[in-house]
């Protein structure tokens, strides 16, 4: 397998609340983090959209994106990603078009279908790599060294109680947010001054109108997610790190569908990916293994507990069907030294085809999370140069 160290890392970030720490911590740790980040070379900074969760503070990715931008001053930064369903596409450009004012030519903007109607037909091509990959039975495998969990079947949190709450807050009564294609179509327009009402009318959009944004879709299989992005010629931003079941399948339909634009000649592709690197493979392991119990609640509750010590997580009790809910997850966790985690970035670059790397990491205590990303960054600069 070729070395592929040129492909550029970028990170995401959820400001998670550690165990017996505050929203405060969080915040502060973030801003700590891009400054950081900056200075070991990665590309970009995006924050995640999630609420309602006791454990993660970037319910409020505008707010973020504006306070990493202006503590640091070549980093892109940006969101990963707006959720569409809980937001109309003038809100979101002109909160964007503002942070672009203020930061010219540094803002990614990212776009999510979270909150969005499920109900579109199924208009995926079968994959290369796995032409059974479609179906929800099948077992865990290995394409080219990159492990394919079994997929998780989300609609088992379809009606519980965090998502009936989402729904009731989240929107207001009665709404219904429209389909995600003209959902993006609308933004499109709103940035780029084409937009025209129902009855004709070109409303001025200030800020937005000519922000120089970089506009991208996130997705986490081959829907509705990969086919926008490919037809209107927009990067594409897959999540091995949320679904890795639907990976292949994602960059596979975005390609698939690419047509080029005023934007991209090509499909440009990045693929995210949960990370944890420590000096030692033992080491990284140890500060990997709240892992589990943080995941498992998000798959049972939906609602991120703060990030449990190395020491809670020792003394949980797993059952079966509780470590069902997670092992796609932590087995594709990459953890280890950083020769290790380099190694499995470039199996998951080489088989996705990724241009660019999106690494998320969680631990503990801040400081172990800092010296994670910057282990890896040292040591991804260092084969590239070597």
């Amino acid at each position: 397998m070729t070395t592929v160290t040129g492909v550029p890392l970028s990170i995401l970030d959820l400001a998670p609340i550690p165990a017996g720490g505050t929203v405060r911590d969080a915040l502060h740790n973030t801003i700590n983090l891009a400054r950081r980040a900056e200075a070991a070379g990665y590309r970009r900074y995006w924050l995640a959209e999630h609420h309602l969760a006791p454990g993660v503070a970037s319910s409020a990715p505008q707010i973020l994106i504006q306070a990493v931008a202006t503590a640091t001053t070549t980093l892109r930064v940006g969101s990963g990603a707006v959720q569409t369903g809980h937001w109309t596409p003038l809100a979101v450009a002109e909160q964007f078009g503002t942070i672009e004012a203020l930061h010219p030519g540094r803002i990614d903007l990212g776009l999510g279908r979270s909150g969005q109607r499920r109900n579109e037909p199924a208009r995926h091509e079968p994959a290369r790599h796995e032409p059974a990959r479609h179906d929800a039975a099948r077992e865990s495998h290995e394409v080219n060294g990159l492990l394919i969990p079994k997929p998780f079947d989300s609609r088992v949190l379809a009606n519980s109680p965090q998502v009936q709450a989402m729904k009731t807050l989240l929107q207001q009564p009665g709404a219904q947010t429209p389909d995600f294609a003209d959902q993006v179509d609308e933004l499109a327009a709103l940035l780029d001054g084409t937009y025209r009402s129902p009855s004709g009318h070109r409303p001025a959009v200030v800020p937005g109108t000519g922000a120089d944004l970089e506009l991208w879709i996130l997705g986490s299989s081959g829907g509705q997610s990969a086919h926008v992005a490919g037809e209107r010629g927009l990067p594409f931003a897959a999540n091995y790190h949320v679904a890795p079941a639907a990976v292949l399948e994602a960059v596979e339909t975005y390609r698939a569908a690419f047509k080029p634009s005023a934007v991209l000649d090509e499909p440009y592709v990045m693929v995210s990916a949960d990370v944890v690197v420590a000096p030692t493979d033992d080491e990284a392991r140890h500060l990997a293994s709240p892992y589990p119990l943080w995941v498992h609640s998000i798959r049972s509750e939906l609602a991120a507990i703060p990030y449990p010590t190395p020491e809670q997580a020792a003394a949980h009790q797993w059952t079966d069907e509780a470590w069902a809910l997670v092992q796609d997850r932590v087995d594709t966790q990459l953890v280890g030294s950083p020769e290790t985690v380099a190694e499995r970035l470039d199996t998951l670059q080489w088989v996705t085809g990724a241009d660019e790397l999106l690494v998320t990491t969680i631990t503990h205590d801040h400081t172990d999370r800092v010296r994670s990303f910057e282990l890896l960054a040292r040591h991804w600069r260092a084969r590239r140069s070597g």
